[in-house]
């Protein structure tokens, strides 16, 4: 990567660490960075333009929609508004906000395409890190932070139709599981974001069997 580009990265690098650094809602700086390495490793197999790939990869949570009352437009326009100051390639930038726009899930009845394999390796990263072992550790974490319920067997999972129905559910987090979390698997868009879902996920499943024996008594 020529040098100018590489600046551009650690300077972007350093703005987002000085933003998400200690945020306790599993969207800190740590998710930017697994989510970052991630991405690179997708985007060599997927043969992506690394540079937009890093970009979005450290950029995608700068402004969450969840931490600003649901507005969806805010990442793209603080991530282009933070480019534009690096005086970046304006295709570049609107290729990067078109990433962070469309990135997140938005309920199990939405459909959510990439229409780039730069969008397709950063959205498969962010959704990897959804999963697994630390995906369970953000969900609680999330719930936390939200003050929401472990688990509630009086209130079922809700197969949202609609992002706006998804943004507002207040549900126990083991519904998260069912509504977001089991349903990424067969979302991935990369040979090689499948198949490290494929155990992130069997040991999801594994961890709700072990949740309910507990609850239950049984173990």
């Amino acid at each position: 990567m020529p040098d100018l580009l590489e600046d551009i990265v650690l300077k972007t690098e350093q703005h987002v660490r000085e933003k998400l650094e200690g945020e306790g809602s599993g969207h800190d700086w740590w998710h930017i960075h697994r989510v970052r390495n991630t991405a690179l490793t997708l985007a060599k197999e997927e043969k992506a333009d690394v540079f937009v790939v890093e970009l979005a990869a450290l950029l995608h949570d700068i402004a969450d929609h969840k931490f600003h009352d649901g507005d969806e437009t805010i990442g793209p326009k603080v991530a282009g508004a933070w480019l534009e100051q690096l005086q970046v390639d304006e295709s570049v930038i609107d290729h990067v906000k078109e990433i962070i726009r469309d990135v997140s899930f938005k309920g199990a009845g939405v459909q959510t395409p990439m229409r780039t394999i730069e969008g397709k390796v950063v959205q498969d990263a962010d959704r990897l890190d959804a999963i697994g072992a630390i995906g369970i550790a953000r969900a609680f974490a999330y719930g936390g932070y939200k003050k929401r319920e472990l688990y509630n067997p009086e209130l079922s999972p809700t197969e949202h139709s609609n992002f706006e129905a998804y943004k507002s559910d207040t549900g126990p987090t083991i519904n998260h599981f069912y509504e977001k979390l089991l349903l990424l698997k067969d979302r991935m868009n990369t040979r090689t974001g499948k198949r490290i879902a494929e155990e992130r996920h069997q040991f999801m499943e594994l961890y709700l069997d072990r949740f309910y024996k507990e609850w239950d008594g049984n173990s």
